[in-house]
This record gives C-alpha cells, sequence and structure tokens, in this order.
C-alpha cells in the first residue's frame, strides 16, 4: 500500500472526527437545499473513518477506495457552496476564500488516490 493511500487515510480519519468535535462547521456548509444538516454531517463523519479504515486493510480496500471516490464526489457540491459562501462574504479574510478555491482542484487527486485503493 502506497503512502499516499495511507495520506488518504489520515486526511479522512481527521476530517471524520471533526465533524462530530465541530459539526456547525460542517453544517454551514451543507447545500442550502439538503434537510437534516445535522444527521448529514454526522453520517458523513462515520463514512469518512469508515472509508478511511477499509482502505488501509488489504480486504476491504478496494470497497474502501470505490467508497472513498464516491464519498469525495458526493461531498463536492458543499466543498462548492463554501467557496460561494466565502466569496459572498465580506468579513472572510481573502486568503481564506483563496484557500477554499484552491482546495476545489484538490478532489481530483483525491479521487485518484482513492480509485488507485481499490485496484491495489
Amino acid at each position: 500500500m502506497g503512502r499516499d493511500i495511507k495520506f488518504l487515510a489520515g486526511i479522512f480519519t481527521i476530517s471524520g472526527v471533526l465533524h462530530f468535535v465541530s459539526p456547525r462547521t460542517y453544517e454551514a456548509i451543507v447545500p442550502r437545499v439538503l434537510p437534516y444538516k445535522r444527521e448529514l454531517v454526522l453520517v458523513s463523519g462515520v463514512v469518512e473513518v469508515a472509508c478511511a479504515a477499509m482502505m488501509l486493510h488489504p480486504r476491504t480496500r478496494r470497497a474502501g477506495g470505490l467508497a472513498s471516490a464516491g464519498l469525495l464526489v458526493a461531498v463536492l457540491p458543499a466543498n462548492v457552496q463554501m467557496t460561494v459562501d466565502s466569496a459572498r462574504d465580506d468579513r472572510k479574510p481573502w486568503w481564506f476564500t483563496l484557500g477554499t478555491i484552491l482546495r476545489l482542484p484538490l478532489q481530483v487527486p483525491m479521487i485518484r488516490i482513492a480509485l488507485r485503493a481499490a485496484t491495489s
């Protein structure tokens, strides 16, 4: 297993745990059209930690990689929402908005790593 897969699993673990430590942060980026924001945040936190664990174990790596790729695609609207909201909020510093913009293309290599996990 490559370091990139371990790195992605680490990111998923940290992010998943943060969903429980600071759920309001994540609720704020759930697209407005979706109901049950708190529940979606908590479920996605569990899914992120589960995906991380699955990618680390050889028997479940394929399913974990596929689930991780799917999760990354599924949360893309929330990341776009965060960028849009940040750009519209004059209270947000420019560097925060820039960070949210730069984060969006990072989804592509993360999806590639997840798919690589599915084939390793």
